[in-house]
C-alpha cells in the first residue's frame, strides 16, 4: 500500500519525478544552452529523427538571423570606393596627359591641345573617319593627311586649327606623299609668319611653295634628293608625276577649302549638300579659256585632257605641262553655322560614279544613327585604325566606310579616299 503524504502518491514509481543529474552534468548542459550557433535561416530546424518507432526531441540550436547592414552604410562604403576610383584616375591622368569626358566637351572655342587649362585638361580634338583603298587600280596613289590643332596657340583662334587633307596623285605616288608629310607645315608656317595675311594669301603661297618644293624634289635641284620610286624607271626627270589637293582648315567659326584639281570637298548643312570646291576640269569654260591663252590646247580623248594627257587643268607637280597646268588654288571660306553637320573631302574616285547629294545623305544617316560616345583614349592612342583608314569616331569611321564602299559598288575605277568630319556643335 503506498503511502500518502500531502495528498502526494508517494509509492508510485511511475509518477516519480525524474532525478536531478549530477553537477557536472548540469553544468554541461548549461553551457550548451548560453552557445549560439549561427546558421543559414533555410537550414535552422533539422527534420525530427526516428529510432525504434520512438520520436527524440532533438536539441534546438538557438538561431540568430544574419541582416544586411543598413542602406546607409552600403551607400558610404559604395561611395567610399568610388573615390578612391575616382583619386587614382585623376592621378593617372595627370601623369599620362590623359583627360576624362567632364573636362574634355567637344567645343572649338576651347583651348589648344598645346595648352592646358586650370585642370590640366585638353580640348577634345574634332571628330573624324577616313577611309582610303586601291580599289580596282593597280598601285596605290592616292594620301590623306589627317592633323588636328596643328598650328601652334593663337589669340584670334583660341580654338585651335584642324587641317584635312586628301591628295590624288598621277604618275606615281611620291608627290602625293611628299603632299601629306608637308603641306599642313607650310600652312602652319605661313599662317604664323603671314601675321594679318588673309586665308586666300595663305593657301596661295603654301600651294606654291609646296608645288617648287615638289619640282624641286623630282629634278633633285636645291639640295633635294630626287626620289627612287616606280616611275624613275619611265621618266629620268619624274617631270610626269603631280598630284590634286583639297585641303580644308577649320577654325571654331570658319571653313577655309582650298582646292588644286578635281578631288571635292563637299559642305552637309541641315540636309542640303553644299560644293565649297569646284573641279578642275579642261572643259570648264574658264579653265579652257586659261589654257587657250597660255598658248595650250584641250583635246579629247577618254575625255577632256590638257594637250590630250592630263585629265585635270590644275595640280601640283607635273613640270612638263607648264605653263597650262598650274598649282594656283581656288580658295572658299565659309561661315560656321548651328546648321552645319558634316564635312566631306574625298578625291575622284567617289565623285566621278556619287554625286553631292548621295554622299551627303550616306555621311547625315550614318551620324544621326550616332551611338553613345566612348570615353576618350590617351593623346598617343585616340584614332581607331580601321581596314585602309583610321578615325576617333565611330559614326564618322561609318560614314567614311559605307561611301567608299558605295563607290566600289558603282564600280569605279579609280583609288578612293574620303575623309568625314563632325561639324556639329556639343
Amino acid at each position: 500500500m503506498a503511502g500518502m503524504c500531502c495528498g502526494v502518491n508517494i509509492g508510485e514509481t511511475e509518477a516519480t519525478a525524474p532525478v536531478e543529474p549530477s553537477s557536472k552534468s548540469a553544468r554541461r548542459r548549461r553551457m550548451e544552452i548560453h552557445q549560439f550557433n549561427f546558421v543559414p535561416t533555410d537550414s535552422a530546424v533539422a527534420p525530427p529523427l526516428e529510432d525504434g518507432g520512438k520520436r527524440k526531441r532533438q536539441k534546438m540550436d538557438a538561431v540568430v538571423p544574419v541582416l544586411p547592414p543598413p542602406r546607409e552604410c552600403v551607400n558610404a562604403a559604395e561611395n567610399c570606393e568610388v573615390q578612391k576610383e575616382e583619386k587614382v584616375e585623376e592621378d593617372e591622368s595627370q601623369l599620362s596627359g590623359e583627360t576624362t569626358p567632364e573636362t574634355t566637351p567637344f567645343d572649338l572655342s576651347a583651348s589648344p591641345s598645346g595648352s592646358q587649362s586650370e585642370v590640366g585638361a585638353s580640348p577634345e580634338r574634332p571628330k573624324f573617319g577616313m577611309t582610303s583603298v586601291c580599289g580596282r587600280r593597280r598601285d596605290m596613289e592616292d594620301a590623306v593627311a589627317i592633323h588636328p590643332s596643328f598650328c601652334a596657340h593663337d589669340q584670334s583662334f583660341p580654338g585651335g586649327l584642324h587641317f584635312f587633307g586628301v591628295y590624288d596623285g598621277h604618275g606615281c605616288s611620291h608627290v602625293a606623299t611628299r603632299c601629306k608629310d608637308r603641306m599642313h607645315e607650310i600652312v602652319r608656317d605661313e599662317f604664323q609668319n603671314g601675321g594679318s595675311s588673309s586665308w586666300e594669301q595663305t593657301m596661295f603661297e603654301s600651294f606654291s611653295k609646296m608645288d617648287k618644293e615638289v619640282v624641286d624634289c623630282c629634278s633633285g635641284r636645291n639640295g633635294f634628293s630626287a626620289s627612287t620610286c616606280r616611275c624613275e624607271l619611265q621618266t629620268p626627270q619624274c617631270d610626269a608625276v603631280g598630284s590634286t589637293a583639297v585641303v580644308a582648315v577649320l577654325t571654331p567659326d570658319k571653313i577655309v577649302v582650298s582646292n588644286c584639281g578635281d578631288s571635292r570637298a563637299v559642305l552637309c548643312r541641315n540636309g542640303v549638300a553644299i560644293p565649297l570646291s569646284v573641279d578642275h576640269k579642261p572643259d570648264r569654260p574658264d579653265e579652257l579659256n586659261r589654257i587657250q591663252e597660255a598658248g595650250g590646247r584641250v583635246i579629247f580623248w577618254d575625255g577632256p585632257r590638257v594637250l590630250g594627257v592630263l585629265a585635270m587643268s590644275r595640280a601640283i607637280g607635273d613640270n612638263y605641262l607648264k605653263p597650262y597646268v598650274i598649282s594656283e588654288p581656288e580658295v572658299t571660306i565659309t561661315e560656321r553655322t548651328a546648321e552645319d553637320e558634316c564635312l566631306i573631302l574625298a578625291s575622284d574616285g567617289l565623285w566621278d560614279v556619287v554625286s553631292n547629294e548621295t554622299a551627303c545623305g550616306v555621311a547625315r544617316m550614318c551620324l544621326q544613327s550616332r551611338k553613345p560616345p566612348s570615353p576618350p583614349r590617351s593623346p598617343g592612342n585616340d584614332m581607331t585604325v580601321t581596314e585602309g583608314g583610321e578615325s576617333s569616331d565611330k559614326a564618322c569611321s561609318d560614314a567614311s566606310i559605307l561611301l567608299t564602299k558605295l563607290a566600289l559598288a558603282r564600280h569605279s575605277t579609280d583609288n578612293v579616299s574620303v575623309v568625314v568630319v563632325d561639324l556639329r556643335r556639343s
